[in-house]
Formats: C-alpha cells, sequence, structure tokens
C-alpha cells in the first residue's frame, strides 16, 4: 500500500507540475506557456500535462501506478551500468554522481537566471536598489512563513487533494483519461471567466485563493479543529 501511496504522490506532482495555476511568466518545467505571451491557453496547459504524463509513464501503460516507480528506478541503474553486466563499479557510480551533479548544476544555473529575471522588475537588465529591498521583504515573508512550518504541509495537502480529485474511482491508478479530466477541471476553476485561457490576472487570483486557503487551513489547525 506504501508503494501505491508514493506512486500515486508522484501522479499529483506530475498535475502540479503542469504548473496552471502558478505558471511565470518566465521559462521552466513549470511553465506551460509555450509562446511567452503570459498567457496559458487550455491547448497549452493539455500540451503541457501530455508531456508530463509521457515522462511519468514510464512503461507507457497508460497509467501511473507503482510499475511506473520500479521502471524509472531501472532506468536509472541502466543508465548508470554504462557496461551493462548489472553491477555498478565504483567508476560507474562516480561517473553516475558526477552527472547527476551537472544536472543539478544546470537547474541551479536556470533557477538563478529566473531569479534574475523575477528581480529586474523593469527589465532593464541590472537589478537596482530598489528592486532588490522589495525581493528581500518579499523573501523574508516567505521565510517566515516557511518557519512557522506550514509550507510543506500546505503543498502536501494540495498535491494529495488532486490526486483525490484525479482518482475518481479510488483504484490507487490513475489512468489517463483521469489525468487528463483533472487537467481539465483545475484549468476550469482557474479560467474564471470561461475563455479557455488564462491570463495573469487569473493566475494571480488563483495563487490568492491558495493562499487563503492555506490560511484558513492554519486557523482551523490551531483552533484544533482538524
Amino acid at each position: 500500500m506504501r508503494k501505491l501511496t508514493l506512486a500515486l504522490s508522484a501522479a499529483a506532482l506530475a498535475l502540479s507540475g503542469t504548473g496552471i495555476a502558478v505558471a511565470h511568466h518566465h521559462g521552466g518545467d513549470r511553465n506551460p506557456d509555450a509562446d511567452g505571451d503570459g498567457i496559458v491557453t487550455l491547448e497549452e496547459a493539455k500540451a503541457h500535462a501530455d508531456e508530463r504524463f509521457t515522462r511519468m509513464d514510464a512503461n507507457s501503460d497508460g497509467q501511473l501506478d507503482s510499475a511506473d516507480r520500479a521502471a524509472h528506478r531501472a532506468e536509472r541503474f541502466a543508465a548508470a551500468d554504462t557496461d551493462g553486466n548489472g553491477e555498478l563499479s565504483p567508476a560507474e557510480m562516480t561517473a553516475a554522481r558526477e552527472a547527476r551533479d551537472a544536472r543539478r548544476a544546470e537547474r541551479r544555473a536556470a533557477r538563478q537566471a529566473e531569479r534574475f529575471e523575477r528581480l529586474d522588475t523593469d527589465s532593464s537588465g541590472g537589478v537596482s536598489e530598489e528592486e532588490l529591498a522589495a525581493a528581500h521583504e518579499a523573501r523574508g515573508d516567505r521565510r517566515a512563513e516557511m518557519r512557522r512550518g506550514h509550507r510543506g504541509s500546505a503543498d502536501r495537502a494540495v498535491r494529495m487533494l488532486m490526486l483525490r480529485q484525479a482518482d475518481t474511482n479510488n483504484d490507487q491508478i490513475v489512468s489517463r483519461a483521469e489525468f487528463d479530466a483533472a487537467v481539465e477541471a483545475r484549468f476550469a476553476r482557474v479560467d474564471t471567466d470561461g475563455s479557455n485561457s488564462i491570463t495573469a490576472e487569473e493566475r494571480e487570483a488563483a495563487r490568492e485563493a491558495m493562499k487563503q486557503r492555506r490560511m484558513e487551513r492554519r486557523r482551523r489547525h490551531g483552533n484544533g479543529l482538524l
């Protein structure tokens, strides 16, 4: 049962990774805004979700379950086992670790570029003292929330809620049809004007609504209602 729960949690992460409600103007894996115009269309959201599902569905059986986790582990082992003898030598383990470190460095560089873009709010190519001060203040607010210990639990709660919504027949498996339906339902919740496109204003409203729900959960938890 624990393996199934872990696999379905990964499915929930795939859903959250579609980035419908939290997409930014910059690039990145979580941004479905393919043409960078600041608007996420239903077609863009579906295309982005399709890529996420395909990556998660390691055995290409059209569903996300514990077998996909096992397949991903086998793929990682095979990639590290370069001589194909079924065992990892010290040299192969070192090479695998170095490759992993290189990928992490690339992701770090991408995040730094994205962070600079967020800091440079006037797109001048540099960060002013005022922009830096505003960023420090915003970061301080986020750190204060994390110190209160609520951010991680709130994120997990959101992912598990998406999981329960996606797995409509409660069989501990997310089929492609269930996944697609969950993506469309999530899109519709954010697309408040029903235009089949999500604007920056709608994304901001969705983020604010999510923030309010987190605050309500914290309040209920503090009052002993949960």
